[in-house]
């Protein structure tokens, strides 16, 4: 889901934010998690963006057509207002069809004579994938894991520039050090940062091959 989308950019800005830059990590992080979220309502959003405004032309022709001669609208007439072939037109009516909404509250009689809601009948194939899930809580552990692992002083300009909010001039004062070392502190922070994350990646990536089960050359599976 887009949560999840936002997780893994946020992950990923850590992984690629650099301070020497002169960006903030808050704006970087904004972008990069709204760049994730985009990305995955584009990747949901299968309609393609020129049959979407032919729809959007053929409906509004047609109720202009209803409003002018109060008539049902034939297809010829529509076709014509339009300016294509009835063909075009039916195959055109049938793409609209494809992508209709109809709301999840909606109800069906079923044999039994109750009435069933769209809702629980169909699967949602925008549902949590379980491994998704799975892998975004393993991405939540790495990272505070490798964060538990820094020295003090790392942790402390990292906590006081990220969820504080001070500069790295204000954070100077507070530790009694000069900007360009808090600079210095914060880069080679973000550095282990980066490090720690990419081997508990490596571990993460071996312990799964280690569980994938092998055969011999009879085809029998080994422990």
């Amino acid at each position: 889901d887009l949560e999840s989308c936002g997780v893994f950019g946020l992950l990923e800005a850590v992984e690629k934010f650099n301070p020497d830059l002169g960006t903030s990590f808050k704006a970087y992080a904004y972008s990069r998690v709204r760049g994730a979220m985009i990305d995955e309502i584009r990747r949901l959003n299968w309609v393609p963006r020129v049959l979407r405004q032919k729809v959007r032309r053929l409906n509004a022709v047609r109720d202009k057509l209803q409003q002018e001669t109060g008539e049902h609208v034939t297809d010829e007439n529509l076709a014509d207002a339009l300016g294509i072939e009835i063909s075009e037109l039916h195959k055109l009516m049938g793409q609209a069809s494809l992508f209709t909404v109809s709301s999840l509250d909606e109800t069906f009689p079923v044999t039994s004579g109750e009435a069933v809601r769209l809702g629980d009948i169909i699967a949602d194939p925008a549902g949590a994938d379980p491994l998704e899930l799975i892998e975004m809580e393993d991405g939540r552990k790495m990272l505070m894991e490798a964060i538990d692992k820094l020295s003090e002083r790392d942790l402390m300009v990292l906590s006081l520039y990220y969820q504080e909010g001070l500069t790295l001039k204000e954070i100077g004062k507070v530790l009694e050090v000069s900007e360009s070392r808090v600079c210095q502190i914060h880069t080679r922070a973000l550095k282990r940062l980066r490090k720690k994350l990419k081997q508990q990646e490596k571990g993460t990536a071996s312990q799964r091959i280690k569980k994938v089960p092998r055969q011999n050359e009879g085809g029998e599976i080994r422990k």
